[in-house]
């Protein structure tokens, strides 16, 4: 996610979706298989927040934007994405849908290490997660743990996200940006998206993390989410249709009384940070096409308390539920092997844990 990348599809067919990047740039959506290329400008104001002083925009649940803090810089020493200086990214994969790319040995190797080092910078982010802590604090400790490793945080600058990483919570679906005066609540939760850039590869995961305690309808969404999202890995196979995965996630959340956020997909990653297959997480017939050895990917989804519209704010980057209600979400980068399917960013003996794993 962005960054795990999600694919924002608005009313008009025309498909927005995320990015990173300095201040007061040019959005663009990347190419996807559900819709055309959208250009859209936004203005981020540095240390003065998003709209006027009087806001007139109908916020949906307990989410506001703020402010943001300058923007960080990255060492000279640190290789950068094609997108790193204008937001604009160059790589482009072209095809039909079903024209996934093949990852060789090396390449493999490459995601495995950015993937690497994103889990554990998110390990890092998660366990630092507590009440009174502002999302502009998390954004500067993944921004300093990812160099700390060599890498660029590939949020940043990515079609002109301003920040390093993102946060969303409670309504937010995902895209949340950093903010200095947004501070985690107790009871609220969040997550946590990250994507490292090392050596011209991604490695992109996420997790939803409690802050404090949180009531059992919340940690019932979050336990549902990674029920959900685990039972989707582990149909991934080669010979498998992408479809399949979205019908395995619909079929567990709807049973429990969520649902499965439409507008936005999983997506292949590795030297291009959005690339082919498309992973739908509901139910659907799309020929994305059939997984083989070699393909990489992310599975991402984003499941909400209430109903499946979302609504995007100002800052065209933050997608909320619409009916206010709380929204959790996973994410890894998996490999499919001849046997089957490796999580790249799978935990680590010493990653934090959830109540149901201890």
């Amino acid at each position: 996610m962005l960054v795990g990348v999600a694919l924002v599809f608005l009313s008009n067919s025309w498909v927005h979706a995320f990015c990173s990047s300095g201040c007061g740039s040019i959005l663009r959506a990347p190419e996807s298989s559900m819709g055309r290329r959208h250009a859209a400008r936004t203005r981020v104001e540095v240390g003065g927040g998003f709209g006027f002083a009087r806001d007139s925009f109908k916020y949906t649940g307990t989410q506001r934007p703020s402010r943001l803090s300058p923007p960080r810089q990255i060492p000279d020493n640190i290789m950068k994405p094609d997108y790193a200086e204008d937001g604009t990214p160059k790589a482009r994969q072209l095809g039909m849908p079903w024209d996934i790319p093949v990852n060789s040995p090396e390449d493999i190797e490459g995601v495995r290490a950015a993937s690497r080092a994103a889990r554990e910078v998110l390990d890092i982010a998660g366990a630092a997660v507590k009440p009174g802590m502002t999302t502009d604090e998390i954004d500067a400790l993944v921004h300093e743990e990812t160099i700390k490793r060599g890498c660029y945080p590939s949020p940043l600058n990515y079609n002109g996200f301003p920040k390093s990483v993102c946060t969303s919570i409670n309504e937010v679906i995902c895209h949340g940006i950093p903010c200095t005066n947004t501070r985690l609540k107790e009871g609220d939760i969040i997550n946590i998206d990250v994507t490292c850039y090392l050596n011209g590869y991604h490695g992109d995961c996420s997790e939803t993390f409690c802050v404090g305690e949180v009531d059992d309808a919340g940690k019932k969404l979050v336990k549902v989410t990674y029920d959900a999202w685990q039972a989707a890995i582990k149909i991934c196979k080669p010979g498998v249709p992408y479809s399949q995965i979205g019908g395995v996630i619909d079929d567990i959340v709807t049973k429990e009384g969520f649902t499965s956020t439409r507008n936005f997909c999983g997506h292949g990653v590795g030297k291009i940070f959005h690339s082919n297959p498309t992973v739908l997480h509901y139910k659907n017939k799309q020929n994305n096409g059939v997984m083989a050895p070699g393909h990489i990917f992310t599975i991402e989804p984003m499941i909400n308390e209430g109903g499946v519209q979302n609504m995007m704010w100002k800052d065209n980057w933050t997608a909320t539920t619409r009916d206010g209600k709380r929204s959790a979400q996973f994410e890894h980068t998996l490999l499919i092997t001849k046997d089957g399917v490796e999580a790249l960013t799978a935990k680590t003996e010493n990653s934090p844990r959830y109540w149901w794993e201890l």
